[in-house]
């Protein structure tokens, strides 16, 4: 048997403390755009999958970056 999952708490108006964060928008990126990443350098966007990773080939190497893009910046 699975243990379950803890469920998310509701935040009550009257309650002294702020709200839980929403989590960031996840990043969109398009075929062909210049991009920048912490580790690899510039790079090219050069496949997309919706919502999951971008194929980036930052000239030495084709790297495949997994959602939510943390390094990954679009220029």
């Amino acid at each position: 048997m699975k243990p379950s999952k803890p469920t998310q708490r509701r935040h009550l108006p009257t309650s002294p403390f702020k709200p839980p964060a929403a989590a960031p928008p996840l990043k969109e990126f398009a075929l062909h755009d210049q991009v920048s990443h912490d580790k690899y350098g510039l790079g090219r966007v050069l496949e997309i999958d919706p919502g999951r990773a971008v194929l980036v080939d930052f000239g030495t190497q084709k790297v495949k970056i997994l959602a939510p893009f943390a390094k990954l910046f679009k220029l």
